[in-house]
This record gives structure tokens, C-alpha cells and sequence, in this order.
């Protein structure tokens, strides 16, 4: 495999670096009195192995062992004169193990002493201490530097500007900070971000000292003063001594979530761990960051003849309400009830098509039925939407996702909907597949949301993608999904009006629980014109607020929300109070929405009508 240039892929995605050098090496037997660059000379199938572990892991930065290796550290073990061998050696042992598969950072730490005026380092002296150092690595070819575990902001701003003189490959510039926030010196994060940024730091970023939460707090307040990307490196929370051992207790489960927040939250680009942190603190991190992106991220929207997805919108709602009780009753007013049932992972349809005659004695007015979602396999949803409407009576609404089909086939399910007299689509982009049941699937990405949204009108004004008529057009009622609470608030109001642009004649939204959120989303989107479904979810116990506020993408319940349904944990009181939440939220936002979308987790309908009763 070719990797493809370091810049190229920071702007891609969430790159994951490696964990602790140290830590590994300790834990074979390696006392802290040893010279651990030295190692790269004396030991270096050992170095090679910490190298691999971290690889297998799915570490994509590989840092070399140098972090000590200038000659003010170097001489303490009489070891000066290899400065340069040591380096070289560091990238070479690095080089072999990443192969084409990763990236190699040469690691840059201080100086090892403080610098004037508080210590007997001149600043000329450290200079030429961090070009020696520096060069080595470079010389060596590394593809970035990491210059880390700074807690004097001048010495870690005269390395960076040193570094710059010889090399313009990138650099991550990374400080420590206190759990009060700031560096042993009083510098604030904001400072530290600004300082990095203008000496010339391609990402800037935080390391060492605390873990994960603290450096989240940090990196809060780094994103506010600076737009470079950002990396962070924490510890496995703070060292514990227990029996005459150094230990970190932070679990790998524990750094994952955190890992996540700093993705979601600041918009981190590079994340791995210091010390502490091991090949399984960085393999959940790895699994958290497959998670949360595609490997193969959607394409950017086809171009197609019928719109310019960026000019000023002008939305219409002119759907063939004939066709659409859906589109009919939005049209008259109504507002319009509509519950989700998931499809079934097996044969057996009992209890699902026994929900949906559920749904239709209690009035409700249409049935979502997603397209595997979070990437599992179940049964097509084109299939259960036939049988919803043909054996219950009830419009149903087909959700339709990007990730399995390519544009021929999402083309033929669009007519083949058509044909079967099912007019109501949800076109979303869909969940990755390294979430699911088949985290190896391929995933097709031939376009994103609103590429299909540009297909599927195209289909309805009476031709293909290719522009070949097909006859008669579609009458395929189209709606979109949308994230009120999405970090990137203006991206996701700009896609949006893209969709209403494109085609699309309603919204509908992720789960509600902020009203302050949706009032802000309902403000910015008036001027669509375009019926909005909210989103309401009753949650059923403490443990499911926590799992979907973690672990599923585009979901945020707050704090107060999973508060309390911590205070009544599991249980018919659980559930209870989970019904009551979501009342509250649809109470809340009926005036400002033209429909309500209930997602009963664990398709318990009953939740769901419970939700709605007046």
C-alpha cells in the first residue's frame, strides 16, 4: 500500500498515533535508570517489538524512540557521541515495523534541564541542543516531528522555530498541562494554541501529565483560540504506586469514550496516549475512530444537470399528494404521528408486523422503516414496507442508505418502490460498517445523502442518472434527515438547504432532548419552508442513556437527562421515566415541528404509543 502524503491524510480524518514507549518498555524489565534511547543500539528488537504491538493495534503514527535523545540527556549515560546513530537508528527501527502502513514521527522532548532564567540553560545553548537533535531525525527521513511533554512554553516555542529552520515537513507541537488546566508555569491553553499556531506548528495539541478528562477540558479552550487541527495525547489518568509499582489504572474502555468526546467535541485530528497507555488503550481507540468515520468516506454529492446544490435556496413542497397519505396530510395541516419499527435480523415477522397493527389501531399515521441501521444485517426494508401496507394498512416510510448499494442499484430499488405503490423515501448517507454486524463489509459510497436526493428527483421529473427517459415519472415523496445538536452546526444547516434544494420535502431529526437546540435548528430552518418530523426517543434505562450518548454516532443526551434516569436505573420505573422524558419533549417542540418521529428503542412499540397518547 502507498500512503498517501502525511498533509492529505490529516485532512481526511481522525488519525490514530501510538501509545507509551516507557510503559511497555517497564513492563519488560526495563528499570527507569536505563537510557531508553539508548535501546535503539542495545536492544533493538526490543524497541521493534513496542513498535509492532502498537501497529497491530492499529496505530497509524509510529513515534520513534528519540524523545530523549539530545546530547544534554545523552551525556548522562556517556553516551553523546551516538547521538546520531541513536536518531538514525530510532527511524530506522520505526521505518521497518511501519512499513507502508503507518507514519513515522521523529519524538523530540526538552532538553532535559530548565532553561535561563530559571536554570543554567542558555537559550544559545538549547538552540543548538533541539538543530542537532532535530537534523538527526530529519536527516533520517522521518515524515513529522513530534515535539512533546513541553511544560515551558518558551523553550517548547524555541524548539519549534528551531526545527522550522531546517525542515518543512509537518510538526505537532505538544505542551503539558496541570489539573488545574494551565502548564507549571500559569501558561492557559488558550495561550499555548496561539503561541504554537504562530511559530509555525502544523497541529498543535496536549500530552502527558493528566488524563484524558483534564485534556479534554484543555483542548476546549485551545479549539477557542486557534483553527489549526489539534492532537491530543493523554495519560491513562493519573499514576497509582501499588506495591512498590507504578501503575496506571484507566481503562482502555475509559480512554475510548474520552477518545471520542475530543473527536465529537473539538474536532480532534490526531489522538493517541502517553504514559500509561498500551496497545489496548490505543486498539479501542482505533475501533472508537472506525466507528465514527467511514474507512471509505462518502463521496462528495454527485453532480448531476438538475441543480446547483450551492446556490441561494428556494424551497418548494409540491409533492403528487395522491400518491402519498404522508405528503396529503401534511399538506391539510395534520400533524402527523409516525413511530419507527426496525426490521427483523431473522425470518420470523410475528412480533414485528404484531407492532404495526398496534400502530395502526392507535391511529398512527405512518411507520419508519430504517436501512440496517447502525450497519446491521436485517431483512430489506423494501420487503417490510410492502407487507406493512398490503397486510396492515399503514403508509409506510423506506429508508434508503448509501453504504450498500451502488448508484444502479439504489436506482432499481427507487423504481422498484415505485412500482409497488410505495412513495415514501428517506435518503440518508448510513451508518459505516465498521459499527456493525460485518465490520470487514465493504461500503459503497457511490454518493452521499444528497447525491441520492438529486437521483431519486431526477427519477421523479421522468429520467435516469444517465438522462435516458424512463416513462412515466416517479412520484417518490422525499425526505432528509438532520442533526439539530451537530457539533458543525453551520456545515449541517448548509447540507441541509443542499437536500431542500435538491429535492427533498421534508425534514426529519435525530432525537430531541435539548429543547434550547431545537429552537435554534427551527430558527435556522424556517426559511426552508420544509415540514419538519422531530426526533423523540424514550429512553428505557441508565445504562441505554449512557450507551447512546457514548457509543452511537450523531446521539447527544445531557447530563441532566442521563442524571435522571440514573436516579431510577432499570426497571418498569426506568422505562416509566423514559416515557415521560420523551412527553415532555414532544410537548415541548409541538408547536414548532409538523410531525413527530418516535424511535422506541428495542422496537418496543408499546413505548412509542405510550409516548403518544393523549
Amino acid at each position: 500500500m502507498q500512503r498517501v502524503p502525511f498533509m492529505d491524510r490529516l485532512r481526511s480524518g481522525v488519525i490514530v498515533c501510538d501509545g507509551a514507549m516507557g510503559t511497555l518498555l517497564y513492563s519488560k524489565g526495563i528499570y527507569i535508570n536505563r537510557c531508553f534511547e539508548g535501546l535503539n543500539l542495545q536492544s533493538p528488537n526490543l524497541i521493534s517489538e513496542v513498535h509492532e504491538a502498537y501497529l497491530k493495534a492499529g496505530a497509524e503514527i509510529i513515534e520513534t524512540n528519540t524523545f530523549g535523545a539530545n546530547r544534554i540527556k545523552l551525556v548522562h549515560h556517556g553516551l553523546e557521541d551516538q547521538l546520531e546513530l541513536i536518531n538514525r537508528k530510532g527511524v530506522e527501527l520505526a521505518r521497518s515495523i511501519a512499513g507502508d502502513t503507518a507514519y513515522v514521527a521523529g519524538s523530540v522532548g526538552p532538553v532535559g534541564k530548565s532553561l535561563e532564567p530559571f536554570g543554567p540553560i542558555a537559550l544559545s545553548v538549547a538552540k543548538e541542543t533541539f538543530r542537532e537533535h532535530v537534523f538527526a531525525l530529519v536527516a533520517a527521513e522521518v515524515d513529522l516531528l513530534i515535539l512533546e511533554t513541553f511544560s515551558n512554553l518558551e523553550e517548547i516555542r524555541l524548539a519549534l522555530e528551531t526545527a522550522r529552520e531546517i525542515t518543512d515537513i509537518p510538526i505537532v507541537a505538544q505542551m503539558s498541562v496541570s489539573e488545574s488546566g494551565t502548564t507549571v508555569f500559569g501558561v492557559t491553553p488558550e495561550e499555548i494554541a496561539k503561541t504554537l499556531t504562530e511559530a509555525g506548528a502544523t497541529v498543535v495539541g496536549l500530552n502527558c501529565s493528566v488524563g484524558p478528562k483534564e485534556t479534554l477540558d484543555a483542548l476546549a479552550r485551545m479549539r477557542r483560540a486557534t483553527s489549526a487541527p489539534l492532537c491530543a495525547q493523554p495519560n491513562a489518568g493519573l499514576p497509582q504506586i501499588i506495591e512498590g509499582r507504578t501503575l496506571y489504572l484507566t481503562t482502555p474502555e475509559y480512554m475510548a469514550v474520552y477518545a471520542r468526546r475530543m473527536i465529537e467535541s473539538v474536532g480532534l485530528s490526531i489522538i493517541g496516549g502517553c504514559c500509561g497507555t498500551t496497545p489496548s488503550h490505543i486498539r479501542a481507540i482505533k475501533s472508537l475512530v472506525k466507528m465514527l468515520q467511514p474507512t471509505q468516506q462518502p463521496k462528495e454529492s454527485l453532480e448531476v444537470e438538475i441543480l446547483d446544490a450551492r446556490s441561494p435556496v428556494e424551497p418548494s413542497f409540491t409533492p403528487d399528494y395522491s400518491l402519498s397519505p404522508l405528503a396529503a396530510k401534511l399538506s391539510s395541516g395534520v400533524f402527523v404521528k409516525s413511530v419507527e419499527i426496525s426490521p427483523p435480523q431473522g425470518t420470523d415477522l410475528e412480533k414485528t408486523l404484531a407492532g404495526a397493527r398496534l400502530c395502526a389501531e392507535a391511529g398512527i399515521d405512518c411507520i419508519n422503516i430504517p436501512d440496517g441501521p447502525r450497519a446491521s444485517a436485517r431483512m430489506s426494508p423494501l420487503a417490510l414496507a410492502v407487507l406493512f401496507r398490503n397486510d396492515i394498512g399503514i403508509d409506510p416510510i423506506v429508508h434508503l442508505c448509501c453504504r450498500d448499494r451502488n448508484i444502479i442499484g439504489m436506482q432499481a430499488d427507487l423504481l422498484g418502490l415505485n412500482a409497488l405503490g410505495i412513495h415514501n423515501v428517506l435518503l440518508v448517507t448510513g451508518d459505516p460498517p465498521k459499527l456493525g454486524d460485518y465490520p470487514d463489509a465493504t461500503a459503497v459510497f457511490d454518493v452521499d445523502s444528497i447525491g441520492l436526493v438529486q437521483m431519486t428527483q431526477r427519477l421523479n421529473q421522468g429520467s435516469d442518472l444517465a438522462g435516458k427517459a424512463i416513462g412515466k415519472p416517479t412520484s417518490l415523496f422525499i425526505a432528509v434527515g438532520a442533526d439539530p445538536g451537530a457539533l458543525d452546526f453551520d456545515k449541517e444547516i448548509e447540507r441541509l438547504q443542499r437536500k431542500i434544494k435538491a429535492g427533498a420535502s421534508c425534514i426529519f431529526t435525530q432525537p430531541v432532548f435539548d429543547m434550547d437546540l431545537f429552537e435554534r435548528f427551527q430558527k435556522a430552518v424556517a426559511p426552508l419552508n420544509t415540514p419538519v418530523f422531530v426526533g423523540i426517543l424514550p429512553l428505557s434505562s441508565s445504562r441505554n442513556a449512557e450507551f447512546l450518548h457514548h457509543e452511537v454516532p450523531g446521539m447527544h443526551i445531557p447530563q441532566d437527562i442521563r442524571d435522571r434516569m440514573e436516579r431510577v436505573g432499570s426497571g418498569p420505573k426506568a422505562k416509566a421515566e423514559g416515557v415521560a422524558i420523551a412527553r415532555e419533549a414532544l410537548e415541548q417542540c409541538r408547536g414548532l415541528s409538523q410531525g413527530v418521529y418516535v424511535m422506541p428503542p428495542f422496537n418496543n412499540v408499546q413505548a412509542a404509543l405510550d409516548v403518544l397518547k393523549d
